[in-house]
């Protein structure tokens, strides 16, 4: 059922007039018009004490007329918010699509997201008062009760679009903060090396605290940044918040379980520390580089200390939970042109993610570098607030809330698209071309979206993402044609096919990226390239200067007939079958890549928690490698099993690394439980010629024999292991020796 609240009138019992002034100030945004205070129909704000905290909220509707009860101005936002987002906006027409009485009490007791202030963010150092006080309006219309800063973040002069000084804006953004009651959380790191000295060290915060009108909690991270023993941070953490209580007595202090690099006894450390159960400790945080999976650090950890989650919703590689975390199986293509900070809608993945860590968490303030991860906020915040939300609802509340002008669902069905956009080889998901239609025809049909920075975030990524399948089509054809030539040994109308110019079509498309690019920075200050926007660098959401890194290996190709030109004549035919031919394996030999294969063909799970170095998006990949090692595998041990081996036959096996110059004792490498090498980094035997053909300096090969003993009936299992420093593997072979 529907309901007109068109022309609406707004009241307020004394008490309420801050939440009744912003919600006014929301329908004339929407409509054009500001509410009156008398006619039909009607809402009303009212004071409720009887309600069990200041986050919880009740509705009361009869037909035309809407009461709002709360404790205070916190409630009163997430309920008028809540009828934002319910409500379609036409013209100067309000229709509530729904009947909202009820109480709302949310699931998680704490909900938010970082938005500091400092130098590395794609979006957050370029925001004023303004920007910081609509940014809390939007995240509190989604549940949330936190915003966190980083007020010892340093000023960086070189910064083309920081304006403020970090520390001044945790001040009046704590401010801004403590008008909406928002709880103010601050990141605060021991990452100085003159912080050794504790005085010191809680003389800063002190200024800190001082400075700051509204402080709730404090978040030393233990790791990343941060160089303590974990004995030493959980006392450090202690004696700063004896000072936090002293200067702000409602305020919590949450140190977070992330373990510094090079020192493997942290976490026995920081346990044994917190075993103590030292008061001054209110909860513990769960974040990137963690000491423990959330799991076992719920299991490991005092049950008086409550967990919060700080979720990693703005990064899709090098991070914790990288795009498709389940199955680590983003395409390269993506990878190498989107890379770290992209604008990254991945509802359906955060939902699976928001589902199995809930049971061990209070609740979450996310890792968040700017406005790329906008529509992750939505949906994790309003599953902290409802859990059993459906996500059709949330992308629907998001934009009925955010962008009225547009039919709701088209734009739900449209921010899914994006994500399935990022399904498997972008040269065979026409999906991707489908979605952009989508977003072109809702610009053509209202254009007054293009004036709204969300719609022009969506739009620029659904052109990123055709931008992307476009030029790996076009490449890849030219790549067959290239090699068909090259095997008629026309070397150099191979090499001509491969120059082949862009087509006009994908030139426009890609200028218009850039226009897009300015276009946003003017709307919302997100920084899409270091040199026209102010990026800190190419990976913190600098997509436009990734945008046109390798997606296939043209790149490399074209690198390789540069190189064939130092050679002499009659061998430049032989190499450049080689390198034509580089992954190509005869009748029972295996090849496998990473990047070019994905996991389930290793034939097991890895075991424990691994990460992905991607290489693809790097600043020096300027076609200097193949596209097979765009990834490398890091972690301490890789096995893998495969079969279809002749038998009685030998055979080796070529295995690429990322190359790691430490000493090491202790790199094994066994096939069926035999040992074939142990000692020190890699062992084996160099293929001098492949490296120098088919690497460059960053990577190097070692072969190993696999002699027919230790092969059962053509199947073998191999482990390559390293206790200490671990492994880093991008591909390997196994061929006839």
């Amino acid at each position: 059922m529907e309901y007109d609240f068109s022309r609406l009138s707004v009241s307020a019992q004394a008490g309420c007039e801050k939440a009744a002034a912003l919600f006014c100030e929301e329908i004339e945004r929407r409509t054009g018009q500001r509410p009156q205070s008398e006619g039909s129909p009607r809402i009303s704000f009212f004071i409720d004490k009887t309600l069990p905290n200041k986050d919880c909220y009740r509705i009361e509707q009869n037909d035309g007329e809407l009461n709002f009860y709360a404790h205070g101005v916190r409630g009163h936002i997430y309920a008028y918010s809540l009828f934002l987002r319910k409500c379609v906006f036409r013209g100067d027409r309000v229709t509530l699509t729904k009947n909202l009485s009820g109480a709302y009490v949310p699931d998680k007791a704490i909900r938010g997201h970082q938005c500091g202030y400092r130098a590395c963010p794609n979006t957050y150092d370029a925001w004023g008062k303004e920007e910081y006080a609509r940014f809390y309006l939007d995240i509190m219309a989604f549940g949330c009760n936190t915003c966190e800063h980083i007020p010892a973040a340093p000023f960086d002069p070189n910064d083309p679009v920081m304006k403020y000084d970090p520390l001044d804006v945790a001040v009046w953004a704590s401010e801004l903060a403590d008008e909406v009651d928002l709880d103010v959380s601050c990141w605060y790191p021991n990452e100085r090396d003159e912080e050794s000295d504790e005085a010191l060290a809680i003389a800063r915060r002190a200024a800190v605290l001082d400075a700051m009108p509204r402080v709730d909690a404090l978040f030393p991270p233990g790791g990343d940044p941060g160089e303590m023993d974990g004995d030493a941070f959980v006392r450090r953490c202690a004696a700063i918040s004896k000072l936090l209580k002293e200067k702000k007595p409602d305020a919590q202090m949450w140190p977070s379980a992330q373990a510094p690099h090079g020192k493997p006894t942290w976490a026995a450390d920081f346990l044994r520390e917190l075993n103590k159960l030292p008061a001054e400790i209110d909860g513990v945080i769960m974040g990137p580089n963690h000491a423990f999976p959330l799991e076992e650090l719920r299991r490991r950890v005092p049950m008086p200390y409550p967990i919060r989650f700080y979720p990693d919703i703005t990064h899709n590689v090098r991070c914790e939970y990288p795009v498709h975390f389940e199955r680590d199986d983003w395409h390269y293509a993506f990878a190498a042109t989107l890379s770290r900070e992209s604008v990254n809608p991945r509802p359906t993945e955060f939902r699976l993610l928001h589902r199995l860590t809930r049971p061990y968490v209070v609740g979450s303030v996310s890792y968040s570098e700017g406005v790329n991860d906008d529509v992750n906020k939505a949906v994790w915040s309003d599953m902290d607030f409802f859990p059993s939300v459906s996500l059709n609802d949330t992308l629907c509340d998001y934009a009925r809330l955010f962008l009225w002008q547009a039919d709701a669902q088209v734009i739900a069905d449209g921010i899914l698209g994006l994500e399935r956009n990022w399904e498997g080889d972008p040269a065979e998901n026409p999906h991707i071309d489908s979605t952009l239609r989508l977003f072109e025809n809702q610009a053509a049909e209202r254009p007054e979206l293009m004036d709204n920075w969300r719609f022009v975030l969506l739009l620029f990524r659904a052109r990123c993402d055709a931008v992307v399948r476009q030029r790996r089509v076009f490449e890849l054809a030219l790549i067959d044609e290239a090699k068909a030539e090259a095997a008629q040994d026309d070397l150099e109308k191979a090499r001509a096919i491969l120059g082949t110019a862009f087509p006009a079509g994908y030139d426009k498309l890609r200028a218009s990226l850039d226009e897009l690019g300015q276009t946003l920075f003017d709307q919302i200050g997100i920084q899409l390239d270091v040199e026209h926007f102010g990026a800190s660098g190419w990976e913190r959401g600098a997509t436009l200067d990734t945008i046109d890194r390798p997606v296939t290996d043209r790149a490399w190709l074209l690198n390789r007939f540069a190189y064939a030109d130092s050679l002499p004549e009659q061998e430049r035919g032989a190499f450049l079958m080689r390198v034509f031919h580089r992954n190509d394996v005869k009748k029972c030999e295996f090849y496998y890549s990473f990047a070019e294969h994905g996991f389930p063909l290793l034939g097991e799970r890895q075991e424990g928690e691994y990460y992905m170095d991607f290489q693809g998006d790097r600043a020096e990949n300027v076609g200097t490698i193949p596209t097979c090692l765009f990834k490398a595998f890091d972690h301490f041990r890789l096995s893998f099993r495969t079969g279809g081996f002749e038998p009685d036959a030998d055979y080796k096996l070529r295995v690429t690394f990322k190359r790691n110059d430490k000493a090491v004792t202790d790199f094994t490498v066994k096939a069926n439980g035999h040992v074939i090498h142990k000692g020190g980094f890699y062992g084996g035997e160099r293929d001098e010629r492949f490296d120098r053909e088919m690497l460059n300096d960053r990577f190097v090969s070692a072969v190993y024999p696999l002699p027919a003993a230790v092969f059962e009936n053509g199947c073998v299992a191999v482990e390559l292991s390293e206790p200490t420093v671990g492994i880093v593997v991008t591909e390997f072979k196994i061929f006839k020796a």
